[in-house]
């Protein structure tokens, strides 16, 4: 397997945050809700690996290293985590586990249908990202998984929704997220790689 070492250095990153969090969570040091800070933290974390996954793409056509879409896809597969712990807390520590409770937020609460929206789309993509998919579906594996863009822009609304008057954060992801997408747009990668051009990342050590 190529980038070995590479990849089992993302694996065990990239659950320490919700480890950590639990833990402040069981010491009591989350303040006086940690239920809510837990939905909260676990949300932006999902964001942000959604991000990095999108930027997965990018890098290596920039930089050349294959190292970058060698964990593309566990990225993605840890955002889906995240956005089930996610989905977890706000279950728990918001609704009580009370499926009724969600029924009314779904209909009187948009941030929560449009974040279920961008959930459902999150599954898809997660059920569909392995081999056999890729192999059963073909061509249509592409397209399918460009959903990822709609899904980034339901995950932003998603957020705006929740932070309301304070966007300040929110603007940092927003910005973010559109720079991805430019970076998508024909042409625009070619004339940012002479900026690219200097010494490349060496891969050989993790590759072994």
């Amino acid at each position: 397997m190529r980038y070995r070492l590479w990849r089992i250095a993302v694996f065990l990153v990239a659950p320490i945050l919700p480890l950590y969090w639990l833990y402040q969570a069981w010491a009591f040091a989350l303040g006086p809700d940690p239920g809510k800070v837990l939905v909260d933290r676990l949300g932006l974390a999902a964001l942000a690996l959604l991000l990095i996954t999108l930027a997965m793409t990018p890098l290596q056509r920039l930089s050349g290293w294959g190292g970058w879409i060698a964990v593309r896809r566990q990225l993605g597969l840890w955002c889906f985590a995240y956005v089930l712990l996610h989905l977890s807390a706000y279950a728990v520590f918001v609704l009580g586990l009370d499926a009724g409770q969600l029924l009314i937020d779904l209909r009187k609460r948009p941030y929560i249908f449009v974040g279920a929206l961008a959930f459902v789309g999150l599954l898809v993509l997660a059920v569909t990202s392995n081999r056999w998919s890729i192999r059963k579906l073909g061509r249509r594996w592409k397209m399918l998984h460009r959903l990822i863009y709609g899904i980034l822009a339901l995950v932003l609304l998603h957020m705006l929704w929740v932070v309301r008057a304070d966007i300040e954060e929110w603007l940092i992801y927003a910005a973010i997220g559109s720079f991805l997408m430019v970076l998508r747009i024909p042409g625009v990668l070619e004339r940012l790689k002479p900026f690219f051009s200097g010494p490349r990342v060496k891969s050989r050590k993790l590759s072994q």
